[in-house]
């Protein structure tokens, strides 16, 4: 009996070991890059409940749902680090465009955030809503946010504070800086704002009102995010003629507020100023060995997409829209526009002249159904039809439209944007809405980033052109952000993380947006999961809404 006790014991042991562990889902067999950059290597992950549970060889390991990855990479779902999917989302929480790339995070706040609002803000903004027309039930940016969960979405969302939303909640549109009771204030929201989750300040200099703040007025926003560990994120004032004095703007920011810093998508816009990558290089480098934490992030395009309020000077902006299409029909003004419009500056930034030519700026977005059939024209051939110079068109179109006017704007080289793919602290941002080729989201043409940015990295940089490798690039779409934000258990594939996942074929990603035909989804990614709920099953949107709000590190219960 003293010989048969152990024996058995040994033998419960033995079964109880090699009894099967369950996981409410189990990835079998697939290509795993966890995000670190290290090696990609075949294994399983066990996920219960919203959490990743177990990764790796899960031997015996059963799953009440199975999917078999083999040959698929898994890999943990991208952070889209400059989302405009503010209102998209509100209109369809499905976020098509983006999860069929394997987003689960859409990061919002380039300068301007949905929050907070005043009651006069939401009166003028429901005024002037375009086709996606929504009620605006939310005050603050977290009540915007949380407002988007309780509608339903498919990703994750998080957002920066806007200092023009800031700004304009305390000044309105007028050229003049804060007084200290008003600095006071507009400090207080940033607190409040942090407190709240936001993840730090972001920026948009070179647009009416956001141009009218001062380096100091931004150190000091900067300053309060500084105490809740956020970040200083921004569109500078020049991404062409003064680069590089804008980035001296930047890293001063960093350095007197003590902040984490990032750049928004970063380029040499102009070909005068293509020259200038290793110069920018230099004072990013410069600037980290000097302890700053510097960042930045990009689209995969050598065109960017804005407005036409990027060809005009600040000052005839002033005031709002309203203000703005008043001056456009002075004769006296339009002279004086059109005069600055035609003639080299550093002063501001004029994305027509940084273009080169008005075949160059292609119209694609009008609120004005009259005038949609010059969706997808250039500004030349919709000058000719008129009969008039760019310049004057250009400003007829925006009195004309009631808006600003989308307008894409070719300035990048092909060879710089391979170059700032490759470049370690590069991360990626559409910088675009997530939408569906359905239904009001065709009233317009978007830049095909919105439905191409990051199967383009996988497919045309990694795979055909072999940019960067595959294991590097899932980096720089996942931890690499989520680190840069100091967002807590996401951007990886580890135990005890969120659920996100993107499972994708890496012989087929595509992107396949164009600009003459950009309502067109990528291809290749198979299966999206989002906080342990599939959303994306065999490349078909299973309706799933499971996103949820991602705060920043000064997020007080």
């Amino acid at each position: 009996m003293k010989i048969f006790k152990p024996l058995l014991l040994l033998a419960i042991i033995v079964s109880s070991c090699s009894s099967p562990t369950t996981y409410d889902i189990l990835i079998k067999n697939g290509t795993i890059a966890d995000g670190s950059g290290n090696p990609t290597y075949v294994g399983n992950v066990g996920i219960n409940a919203d959490t990743i549970a177990a990764i790796g060889d899960l031997k015996n390991a059963k799953g009440n749902l199975e999917i078999d990855a083999t040959g698929l990479v898994v890999a943990p779902g991208f952070i889209n680090m400059l989302s405009w999917a503010t209102e998209s989302l509100i209109a369809d929480g499905k976020s098509q465009s983006d999860i069929r790339q394997g987003v689960t995070l859409e990061v919002f706040g380039e300068g301007s955030s949905m929050g907070p609002l005043t009651e006069k803000q939401k009166k003028q903004w429901q005024e002037n809503q375009g086709d996606l027309k929504f009620d605006i039930d939310w005050n603050t940016l977290d009540e915007y946010l949380q407002s988007l969960v309780k509608r339903g979405v498919s990703t994750n969302v998080a957002s920066f504070i806007g200092a023009t939303t800031v700004r304009v909640n305390h000044i309105g549109y007028e050229d003049r800086p804060p007084t200290d009771e008003e600095m006071a204030s507009m400090k207080n929201m940033v607190r409040k704002a942090m407190e709240d989750g936001a993840l730090g300040v972001g920026s948009s200099l070179i647009y009416a009102p956001a141009f009218y703040s001062s380096t100091e007025e931004l150190i000091e926003l900067c300053k309060v995010a500084s105490e809740y560990d956020g970040m200083y994120i921004s569109h500078m004032r020049s991404e062409g003629n003064r680069l590089l004095e804008s980035m001296d703007e930047l890293i001063r920011i960093a350095d007197e507020a003590d902040i984490r810093a990032e750049i928004y998508h970063l380029k040499m816009a102009g070909k005068d100023n293509w020259n200038k990558f290793d110069a920018v290089v230099k004072k990013i480098d410069s600037a980290r060995a000097a302890g700053l934490h510097i960042t930045t992030d990009m689209y995969t395009y050598t065109a960017g997409a804005t407005g036409l309020d990027a060809s005009m000077p600040p000052w005839v902006q002033e005031g709002g829209y309203t203000k703005w299409a008043e001056r456009l029909k002075d004769p006296d003004i339009r002279k004086r526009v059109y005069k600055e419009m035609t003639t080299p500056t550093d002063e501001w930034e004029n994305l027509m002249y940084a273009a080169g030519s008005p075949e160059n700026l292609l119209l694609v977005g009008f609120s004005n159904d009259s005038l949609r059939h010059y969706t997808g024209k250039t500004l030349a051939e919709v000058a000719k039809i008129h009969g008039k110079n760019p310049e004057e068109t250009a400003m007829d179109l925006v009195i004309a439209d009631g808006s600003r006017v989308g307008t894409v704007y070719f300035l990048m080289s092909e060879e710089n944007v391979k170059k700032q793919i490759a470049l370690p602290y590069m991360s990626f941002g559409s910088d675009a809405g997530s939408i569906a080729p359905e239904g009001l989201f065709l009233n317009s043409n978007p830049h095909p980033r919105a439905y191409g940015n990051f199967a383009r990295v996988l497919g045309k940089y990694v795979r055909d052109e072999k940019v960067i490798p595959l294991e590097d690039a899932i980096r720089k779409l996942t931890s690499l952000p989520a680190s840069n934000l100091k967002i807590k258990k996401r951007g990886s594939l580890a135990e005890g993380y969120f659920a996100d996942l993107a499972i994708f074929d890496p012989s087929t990603i595509q992107d396949h947006a164009t600009f003459a035909e950009p309502h067109q989804l990528s291809t290749g990614m198979v299966h999206v999961f989002v906080n342990g709920e599939q959303v994306l099953k065999d490349g078909e949107h299973t309706g799933a809404l499971p996103g949820q709000v991602v705060r920043g590190p000064g997020y007080k219960k």
